[in-house]
């Protein structure tokens, strides 16, 4: 049977992150995606501009019409707004594994997700996260620890929020200093993965995109090391090709249908 995926996030209109990133990622993979929009935003390039939330009610309708119907092997929850419609979401989680990306803060700087919905997505999400993929900034806020600077303090954090619920955590490591990028996938061992920075503007939606691409493997039944694995280095793909797109006037999306396909 055809894998299959649900995304749970917002309506990016410049097609680089949110929903647009992952549906486009599933497709790359070969896994049919599915989706719950949970806000309406414009957003180009250079701004998100407006972000109207979608109604928790109607959140869950979305998910529940989409799993009363179709079958889903795996669950990606991006940016989901607010207090009310974490607790929406959670209510209509089907038990598949389940990837949260916990989106606070658009590259553009625009915040994402208020202060009081933290203590909700620690309370109801992420003991449901087969794997959380915060970036440095989002692992410290989660945490309440100060932003990791070394690897042994991403290790530390990791731990911590698997201390709070989720089965495996990657920490992202690209808002580091240096000419190496370094993820830590942490479970019940350490698996470190390393990529060179890479020189370009062009990231938006590099967050949505892994995530989307980890779902999309864990929905083929792969383990979770070769699911993280094989998304990180098609990631590093997507990104390398980005700048020949030719997008826009800020932080361009990367190229989800670089030539090669997920290795």
């Amino acid at each position: 049977m055809t894998p299959t995926a649900m995304t749970i996030a917002g309506s990016d209109s410049g097609g680089g992150a949110g929903i647009q990133a992952d549906l486009k990622t599933f497709a790359a993979f070969g896994v049919f995606g599915t989706s719950a929009i949970t806000a309406i935003t414009a957003q180009n390039t250079r701004a998100v501009t407006r972000v109207d939330p979608v109604a928790p009610a109607t959140i869950a309708a979305q998910m529940r019409t989409v799993l009363a119907d179709i079958r889903i092997d795996a669950v990606k929850i991006g940016m989901v707004g607010d207090a009310a419609a974490i607790a929406a979401v959670a209510s209509a989680l089907p038990d598949r594994p389940v990837v949260l990306d916990p989106v606070m803060v658009a590259k553009s700087g625009d915040l994402l997700l208020p202060e009081d919905a933290v203590d909700a997505m620690v309370a109801h999400l992420l003991p449901r996260a087969t794997v959380l993929t915060p970036n440095l900034p989002e692992a410290a806020r989660l945490t309440r620890l100060p932003l990791a600077g070394t690897e042994a303090a991403m290790l530390e954090q990791a731990r911590a929020l698997r201390a709070m619920g989720a089965a495996f955590v990657l920490m992202k490591g690209g808002h580091a200093e240096g000419p190496v990028c370094v993820d830590l996938l942490v479970g019940d061992g350490v698996h470190r993965l390393a990529a060179p920075r890479q020189a370009t503007r062009n990231t938006h939606g590099t967050g949505c995109t892994l995530s989307a691409a980890i779902a999309a493997g864990l929905a083929r039944g792969q383990p979770m090391e070769e699911a993280v694995t094989r998304a990180h280095r098609w990631l590093q793909g997507a990104i390398a090709a980005a700048d020949g797109l030719g997008l826009g006037h800020g932080h361009g999306p990367v190229h989800h249908f670089h030539s090669g396909g997920p290795q």
